[in-house]
């Protein structure tokens, strides 16, 4: 009889040990959170005991609102492939919803572990905001997850994004429209909204047809670092090519005013209680000089016979916006982070992204180099132009890279390592991580840094 016990404890001990099995076949799961959230979880029989949490990306309100559980399908299908359960929330809320998507997000976690038992290692990643999202979980967190990948993330916060937001439209009204009294913040709704960014839009278009106006789309574009080559269906300046440059820069700063600059601001103002960004202090003249976009203005304004001093000038005397105090606590409460990680995290970004331009990473590594995270944390960059454009072999090479640091206790992301992993999980396309490193972001924002509580 004690013998049959002890073969029944060292069995039981055996199965607690070993991830649950998704029973003989795949497993594919949907439904919902009592929050209202839809789920997606992908099990495959062979499941190699890791479970990925994926923190989608931004989805406007009114849009539709799905799970979503992997960057896409043939990422999907390649992590299947090899193994990995996948799973995933669609936040209860669209819009700004990082006090939603973080419980969501858990509470996906734990329904997975309710069904299919406790995973050997779990780690969180996610795209754009859904790498901030990824990193709010890796901070807050930490107990939850081995390891964390960020993929073209908002990792500057909140704080920081709505002010890096403000700067280019406050330049674009002032030198294009000074008269017109287009509201830039403290929307009553979004109908509100909408037409102030159509109205600006308007103006901007306008100026695009003389030397002189796109100048100063030029000008407001390095405010926000918005890179010369932001789309793959774009004509790739040459270095000193500037018309083409600017070109390329109008439309993503026409993207930016209609939807971003406006309408996605109301919506995160409502949240918040207010408007939780400012200008008040900022000396524009010392932000264009560090911009990596420098050259191009002075040489645009140059062509156009236009006095960049006395433009610049025009935004040190323009009178500023001031921030919502209650809405910025709100913010700093909700969507700034602090740069202290327990886990491994990396983070990868395209050089090309107008979006959640490349400098916002600058603005991580200043927060985790403060609080002491540097160990643990490594960034890596993909030659290529748009947001989140990364083929899946250089996705697949960052979440290996990341999983080789956990095995390991060592990073090796340099890009002769990152592109052959890469060509290994895909060879059908050519790898194009570079050493590479931003210049530092405009105006950060983290909790590493007591003074960036002045507005």
């Amino acid at each position: 009889m004690r013998i049959r016990l002890a073969l029944l404890t060292a069995c039981l001990s055996l199965a607690t040990a070993l991830p649950a099995q998704a029973a003989a076949t795949d497993s594919h799961l949907e439904g919902r959170l009592p929050s209202g959230a839809a789920y997606v979880m992908d099990v495959p029989a062979s499941w190699n005991g890791t479970v990925l949490l994926y923190s989608h990306g931004y989805s406007p309100a009114g849009a539709p609102n799905p799970a979503q559980n992997t960057p896409g399908a043939a990422v999907r299908d390649k992590l299947l492939a090899e193994g990995y359960a996948l799973i995933g929330s669609s936040y209860a809320t669209n819009g700004w919803a990082v006090t939603e998507a973080v419980p969501d997000q858990l509470a996906t976690l734990d329904l997975f572990t309710e069904k299919f038992g406790a995973a050997r290692r779990t780690l969180a990643w996610g795209t754009s905001y859904g790498g901030f999202v990824t990193t709010m979980l890796a901070e807050r967190h930490a107990g939850r997850f081995d390891g964390s990948l960020s993929m073209c993330g908002l990792v500057q916060g909140g704080v920081a994004n709505w002010n890096s937001t403000l700067d280019p439209v406050f330049a674009l009204r002032t030198l294009l429209a000074p008269d017109s009294g287009i509201r830039l913040t403290g929307f009553a709704g979004q109908p509100e909204a909408v037409a102030a960014g159509k109205a600006l839009t308007s103006k901007v278009d306008a100026a695009q047809q003389t030397p002189e106006g796109r100048a100063r789309i030029a000008l407001a574009a390095a405010l926000h670092n918005i890179p010369g080559y932001n789309d793959a269906s774009q004509t790739e300046p040459g270095p000193t090519d500037w018309e083409t440059q600017q070109a390329n820069q109008y439309t993503a700063v026409r993207g930016l005013l209609q939807m971003p600059a406006f309408s996605w601001r109301q919506e995160a103002e409502s949240r918040a209680g207010g408007n939780p960004s400012w200008n008040t202090g900022v000396d524009y003249t010392a932000m264009f000089a560090r911009s990596p976009l420098y050259k191009e203005v002075k040489e645009l304004y140059k062509e156009a016979g236009l006095s960049l001093r006395t433009d610049l000038s025009a935004l040190g005397r323009a009178p500023r916006i001031s921030a919502d105090q209650p809405a910025v606590r709100w913010m700093r409460n909700t969507s700034v982070l602090s740069g202290r990680l327990a886990d491994p995290q990396l983070n990868i970004h395209t050089t090309g992204d107008a979006l959640i331009p490349v400098q916002s990473e600058s603005a991580y590594r200043r927060a985790a180099g403060a609080a002491g995270s540097g160990p643990l944390f490594r960034q890596a960059y993909v030659d290529a132009p748009g947001h989140c454009t990364f083929t899946p072999g250089e996705t697949l090479a960052a979440l290996h890279a990341l999983e080789h640091r956990l095995d390991t206790g060592r990073w090796d992301t340099s890009p002769a390592a990152l592109n052959s992993r890469a060509t290994a999980a895909d060879p059908t396309a050519d790898p194009r991580y570079v050493p590479y490193r931003p210049a530092a972001y405009p105006r950060p924002y983290d909790l590493a840094h007591p003074g960036d509580t002045r507005p």
